[in-house]
């Protein structure tokens, strides 16, 4: 039989493994709480990723439907065509993905590649449209009301270019936006759709001048 001293050795010891004890137990159920919950947020994810995406979707809908008409108008504007710009929409890595793409009006299977679209006209207007655009929802206060374009109606045609010109000198009074054109076209082709035309004339000795020619 052990004696006094092992005994309160032996009670000592048990209760050291029982405090020991206790607090693993609770640290166990702290755990398992901490895991249900998880698994609960697990369980919620995939229809919360759905919903977001969705409301995503939703947010941008009716801005995506505006620059789709405001682009079809400026395709039909310039080219003369009935042609319909449209856009695929996704949702990738909670991101909304958006793709443009033109057809004909009416002609659901007959999509062109906008980068080569007549012999890349489609490119030049949908791009300057988009940075027009892009321009107008930024904060007046933030950000000036400028846009450069350099050389935007290289691959339209002569004809086209007057038509070109009045409609972004349009949308740029409309939105109170400033627009710096740089082109190699004749300048009696938008002559009537600007304030101010200068030429960039060679020079000998300077290299090159600038010329106020209206």
């Amino acid at each position: 039989m052990p004696g006094q001293p092992e005994l309160r050795e032996l009670e000592n010891r048990l209760g050291r493994l029982s405090a020991f004890g206790e607090s693993r137990t609770d640290e166990f159920l702290r755990e398992r709480e901490l895991l249900e919950r998880a698994q609960e947020f697990l369980d919620l994810a995939p229809s919360v990723r759905t919903r977001l995406e969705e409301l995503s979707t939703l947010m941008f809908g009716s801005l995506l439907d505006e620059i789709e008409a405001n682009l079809t108008h400026a395709i039909r504007e310039v080219l003369g065509q009935d042609r319909v710009v449209f856009t695929t929409r996704e949702v990738k890595n909670n991101r909304l993905n958006v793709r443009f793409q033109i057809r004909n009006q009416g002609d659901e299977e007959q999509v062109e590649n906008i980068l080569h679209g007549q012999g890349g006209s489609v490119c030049n207007i949908l791009s300057v449209g988009l940075r027009l655009i892009a321009l107008s929802q930024l904060h007046e206060e933030r950000h000036r009301p400028f846009l450069v374009l350099d050389e935007q109606d290289c691959w339209l045609r002569p004809a086209l270019v007057p038509v070109f010109m009045k409609l972004v000198a349009e949308i740029a009074e409309r939105l109170e936006l400033q627009v710096l054109v740089i082109s190699h076209h004749p300048v009696d082709l938008f002559a009537e759709s600007t304030e101010r035309i200068v030429a960039l004339r060679p020079d000998r000795e300077a290299g090159a001048r600038l010329e106020r020619v209206r």
